[in-house]
């Protein structure tokens, strides 16, 4: 989809002013609310807004410790090994990959006692032959796409 000026300063706003009302975006832009609307409604519709809500903290919600598990699967077991991955609530994340393992989920813990238990639990699940556990130390890059959202509208003006 392509992304114009417009398109991206209304990301800029809603990435960095999460809880202005639609009215307060319109009037910051200085264009329509009915305009703005119809810009919000279309970059939903095709997607590249995909919800709105609060980002939580796990390390707040008591799970400081931040690891990457890499999980071989037997082969012809990924979506069953997938699906039972979603019942392990210390996984926030997981993806299939190529590389080495089949794949990567992002896991959270109480402490490193709570971490060995959840890699002993997915050990324990039926199709996985092995996991290869890398611990985060510290956050680098923040989670973000604004440089991207601006990266994509730069593009865009360029190719007109």
């Amino acid at each position: 989809m392509a992304v114009d000026a417009l398109d991206t300063r209304i990301l800029r706003l809603l990435i960095e002013q999460p809880r202005t009302s639609v009215r307060e975006y319109a009037r910051i832009l200085g264009i329509a609310r009915g305009t703005l609307q119809a810009r919000l409604d279309r970059l939903e519709r095709e997607g590249v807004i995909t919800g709105t809500g609060p980002f939580l903290s796990p390390a707040a919600l008591g799970h400081p410790v931040l690891a990457f598990v890499h999980i071989e699967v037997t082969q012809g077991h990924l979506d069953e090994v997938g699906d039972a991955l979603a019942a392990v609530p210390e996984i926030v994340e997981a993806f299939s990959i190529t590389g080495a393992g089949d794949l990567l989920t992002r896991v959270v813990a109480r402490d490193n006692g709570h971490l060995e238990d959840v890699v002993q639990r997915l050990i324990q699940l039926p199709g996985v032959v092995r996991t290869r556990t890398e611990m985060a130390l510290r956050e680098r890059v923040p989670h973000r796409l604004l440089p991207l959202v601006e990266s994509v509208g730069r593009d865009v003006g360029e190719r007109r």
